[in-house]
């Protein structure tokens, strides 16, 4: 990695890894559906090809009914899951997301992690999530803790020094 160039990063970004962040990101003046057509734009799929792919993510997560709503009109677990459909768009083979339940009530919350275990088991999708929130780590197969910058040891993670990236998990 260091030794590509900004626009070879780029591409690795906009193809390898899909973000999810904690306030969603949403292009409010979009509606749901061009949220996760604009991930793709980069990409230079066609147009048709894009709308496509948006709808049958949004499917996916559940949101079909809810593809040409604006963000406003959308509830925060929505919002994530458009958030987690954008994500999803350039076929990632990793997610990174960031406090992905911080803005969101328990049910909300427990199912975005339920999506975001699923692409891990069903799809294959390493899913990286940085959470504060315990009961969120605690669904992870491997936890890895940080403390002051430093990686510390948690004996009640269920970590496993023989686990590789593919093996994060929720359940």
């Amino acid at each position: 990695m260091d030794n590509l160039s900004a626009a070879e990063l780029t591409d690795v970004r906009a193809r390898d890894v899909g973000f999810v962040f904690q306030a969603f990101n949403l292009i409010p003046t979009l509606t749901a559906a061009e949220n996760v057509e604009a991930a793709m734009v980069p990409l230079k799929r066609d147009r048709r090809a894009r709308r496509g792919r948006a709808r049958e993510l949004l499917d996916r997560v559940g949101l079909a009914p809810r593809a040409d709503h604006l963000p406003s009109l959308l509830s925060g677990g929505e919002q994530q899951r458009v958030a987690i459909a954008r994500a999803l768009a350039n076929e990632p083979r990793v997610i990174l997301a960031d406090e992905p339940t911080g803005n969101l009530d328990s049910s909300t919350a427990g199912d975005v992690v339920g999506t975001l275990g699923s692409l891990s088991s069903d799809q294959g999708v390493t899913v990286i999530v940085v959470t504060h929130a315990e009961d969120v780590a605690r669904r992870a197969a491997r936890r890895i803790r940080l403390r002051d910058g430093q990686v510390v040891l948690d004996p009640d993670a269920a970590w496993r020094p023989e686990a590789t990236a593919g093996d994060i998990s929720f359940s």
